[in-house]
């Protein structure tokens, strides 16, 4: 597909950008924009319930930028982004369930 025009590209920023980590082997930093500590918690504590992940955790860089950036360094024979995914995954199924719950006691 072709690239959108950088004017496209700067008024409506990537939702999810990727980046190795040059300092730590098998490290990611994943940039989300639009999100906050929320979102940010609750991937951070998802992510640390894999084995396989080493270290996991998320800053906001500034009160005024809403983004965050999630730190996830994992064991060589996994990768940061197949963990983050799987988060993902995990977190869509446990509140797709707690949704279906809550509908039930309805």
């Amino acid at each position: 597909t072709p690239r959108p025009p950088a004017v496209t590209t700067r008024l409506f920023p990537l939702r999810i950008s990727i980046n190795k980590d040059t300092k730590v082997p098998n490290a990611c930093l994943f940039t989300i924009n639009k999100e906050d500590h929320t979102l940010g918690n609750i991937i951070k504590s998802q992510l640390l319930k894999d084995p396989q992940v080493l270290f996991a955790g998320y800053k906001v860089p500034h009160p005024l930028e809403h983004k965050i950036i999630i730190r996830v360094q994992t064991t060589p024979d996994y990768s940061p982004q197949e963990a983050f995914t799987n988060a993902i995954t995990d977190l869509i199924s446990e509140l797709s369930l707690l949704e279906e719950r809550f509908r039930v006691r309805l």
